[in-house]
């Protein structure tokens, strides 16, 4: 076996493996049905020997939870439901102890209709200055009564709604691209920018080790914020992407680079060029980007082959490291998507109720895994994608509390189904989700069958996803992840995908239908699945199955 790679001195964050925490979902401390940060403490240990480098954490702001806490109220205390400021201090505390490093998720574009800023901008009425930190217009018509251009909101339905003034009449408009719940703030006001540069030094000066930038191609809107129009382009709409939104970053960065300690910024960037994409890449801007080409690919070996081509190429240039990321808290988890005659992704997809062949879902979904950790660059995983959990997608109307689900009039179930509370044990009202003398049963319900998928069940079975998972970063840590960010294709039979990093390092995933041969010369590291055999007793890759490989050294 060829010998393992020297550690190199890259940052942290080029080739971290970070641990996604949708905080209502993870762990429940207090009893109370909802996930919070003293659950999350509890299980620090459970994370650590997971093996990921970094933990991510969703908003724990305060907030009303019209979005799941993606509308805040205070960007500098921790929302009652989840715990208190000193609970998130110490374990930042904690967790660094236990060399974890700890992102929080900052949301810019937007903030909260109960935020105090817009709060004052409704009671100042018309002209005021406190609405010009927001963006509220006049509307349309003789009356006004119609929104101030043509622009839809994500969750469906106009980005515009109308106030009604202090004295009962109806007044102006003002933008939310979100929910109506989450007023868009205006960033060509210079009180908003210092507002979060104030912001970001708050959380740095608690030790937080990054952010996750929440809609980072947004904030920046086109002067005159004009009509998108019948026929818009995708390259050039008026609310993403704009010029101005770079200045932001790169004052930004001057923030974070003087502090020490390798902090980071990761942007969630949802662009539909690489080349958009990448300008937010460079040196003086963000660190890294969320790459959802991945996610969003079917479960073909042309279309990975070709995102992870792209990927590299659109990274080189600006000198950052790839990220690889197969799921998250706002998409179909990828158990259940690979199930599917139609493994593909997007944004707009409503086919949550499509059915799925789970356990082929979960056969392509731990391939994907070892896929995605053996390729340079950095890793996110979602919670409960080391359990292999499904998307739930029989939860009753009356407990599903994504906005979507409400602003589509029922035609978009949102994303509830990938957003139910872990299960931690094989039994009790909750699976260990919140402690045996639990007031209050889970957020969301969890589904019988996840017993089996519970980490306890899984805990002590060599061949279950969560021991695959923590074999896997394991090797990653120890021997890919001083690597340089490259990788070299090799020859392979069709809809198989080989390639090798430096030192001796194999990585063959097997989309066919039938199964392949190992390559001479190799010893196995770590399978997806089992092999099987070859007529000839040849082991082989079976279909849907990944493999891990160290080439034989000249001695063997």
């Amino acid at each position: 076996m060829t010998e393992r790679a020297p550690r190199t001195a890259a940052p942290w964050w080029r080739h971290a493996a970070i641990y996604q925490i949708y905080v209502r979902s993870f762990a429940d401390g207090n009893g109370d049905g909802v996930g919070d940060l003293a659950g999350a403490r509890d299980r620090l240990p459970y994370l650590r020997e997971l093996g990921v480098d970094a933990l991510w954490f969703t908003p724990w702001y305060v907030s009303p939870m019209a979005d799941g806490g993606y509308d805040v109220a205070d960007y500098r205390d921790i929302d009652p439901v989840f715990g208190t400021l000193a609970e998130a201090e110490s374990l930042i505390g904690e967790a660094h102890a236990r060399g974890l490093r700890i992102i929080v998720d900052l949301v810019p574009n937007h903030c909260s209709d109960r935020h105090p800023w817009f709060r004052e901008a409704l009671a100042g009425g018309p002209g005021s200055p406190a609405r010009d930190r927001f963006w509220f217009a006049p509307g349309r018509g003789e009356h006004g009564e119609l929104p101030p251009n043509d622009w839809q909101s994500y969750f469906g339905g106009p980005a515009w709604t109308r106030v009604t003034e202090a004295d009962g009449t109806p007044g102006d408009w003002y933008l939310h691209l979100f929910a109506p719940q989450q007023p868009d703030l205006n960033w060509e006001h210079p009180a908003v920018r210092a507002e979060f540069e104030d912001i970001l030094h708050f959380w740095l000066r608690r030790g937080v080790d990054g952010f996750r930038i929440d809609v980072a191609h947004g904030l920046a809107k086109k002067p005159g914020l004009p009509d998108v129009g019948p026929a818009p382009d995708p390259t050039d709409l008026p609310y993403q992407d704009v010029d101005d939104v770079h200045e932001v970053y790169r004052s930004w960065r001057k923030i974070l680079d003087a502090y020490d300690g390798e902090r980071t910024f990761v942007g969630e960037v949802w662009l539909p060029t690489a080349e958009q994409f990448a300008r937010y890449l460079r040196p003086d801007e963000l660190h890294s980007a969320f790459n959802f080409d991945i996610l969003c690919a079917p479960w073909e070996a042309r279309a990975l082959r070709e995102v992870v081509d792209g990927t590299l190429t659109a990274h080189e240039p600006v000198g950052a490291p790839p990220t690889w990321v197969l799921a998250n808290h706002d998409t179909i988890r990828h158990v259940t998507r690979y199930g599917r005659a139609d493994t593909s992704f997007d944004m707009s997809d409503k086919r949550l109720l499509d059915p799925s062949d789970t356990d082929l879902g979960r056969r392509r979904a731990r391939a994907a895994a070892l896929f995605t950790l053996a390729l340079p660059g950095g890793v996110y995983v979602y919670q409960g994608d080391e359990l292999g959990l499904p998307e739930v997608q029989d939860l009753p109307d009356g407990l599903l509390q994504d906005p979507t689900f409400v602003r589509s009039g029922g035609a978009d179930r949102g994303r509830d189904g990938c957003r139910v509370p872990l299960p931690w044990t094989a039994d009790g009202p909750s699976l260990g989700f919140s402690p045996g003398d639990a007031t209050a049963a889970p957020w969301l319900p969890q589904p019988p069958a996840w017993t089996a998928l519970s980490v306890a069940a899984q805990q002590s079975d060599p061949d279950s996803v969560l021991n695959l998972y923590r074999t896997a970063l394991s090797l990653r840590r120890t021997r890919l992840a001083g690597l340089p960010e490259t990788l070299t294709w090799t020859e392979a039979p069709p809809d198989v995908l080989a390639f090798t990093r430096p030192t001796g390092f194999h990585c063959l995933t097997n989309l066919s239908t039938t199964p392949v041969p190992l390559p001479r010369n190799t010893d196995l590291a770590l399978s997806s699945a089992p092999l099987t055999e070859q007529p000839d007793g040849t082991p082989a890759i079976p279909p849907d199955a990944c493999v891990w490989l160290w080439e034989r050294g000249p001695a063997s």
